[in-house]
């Protein structure tokens, strides 16, 4: 139908002409309540908002020589953490003497990680920045 007899239709029940598709040949259009449809609109994008769940990145420090019950702690915080859906950031630092001993810091490393490991896996594996060992632990997908 044409655009003028569409607009009466509309103007008929006292309701509005929205066009749903401009670009279509030829362009497809409703007749609805354009206020309510908005209104509509809004309430599912708040709601879509509400339900979003924003990742964000936690951070663990570890030293080479850390004791096994505050290694046992921190995976214990780890875990609560990948839990809630966020990843978490392992950092080992070597201070002084201790850079020579790499294998060390990646031993207390792979302790960590065995602890995590019903939880999460890691994203990539761990690289030595500066006197940093850094890794990436990512949350298991649920099945």
């Amino acid at each position: 139908m044409s655009a003028q007899e569409a607009l009466d239709k509309a103007s008929e029940y006292n309701l509005d002409l929205y066009c749903v598709a401009a670009n279509a040949n030829p362009p497809v259009c409703k007749i609805l309540n354009y206020n309510k449809f908005r209104y509509d609109q809004k309430r599912k994008e708040r709601d879509q908002r509400k339900n979003q769940h924003i990742v964000e990145i936690k951070e663990i420090q570890l030293t080479p020589q850390i004791g096994i019950h505050d290694l046992e702690i921190k995976a214990k915080r780890a875990n609560e953490f990948l839990l809630d859906g966020n990843r978490v950031k392992i950092r080992v630092m070597f201070r002084g003497r201790q850079l020579s001993h790499v294998d060390v810091g990646q031993e207390t490393l792979d302790k960590f990680l065995a602890l995590v490991s019903e939880n999460g896996e890691l994203e990539k594996e761990p690289v030595l920045d500066g006197r940093w060992l850094n890794g990436v632990i990512i949350p298991k997908k649920k099945k």
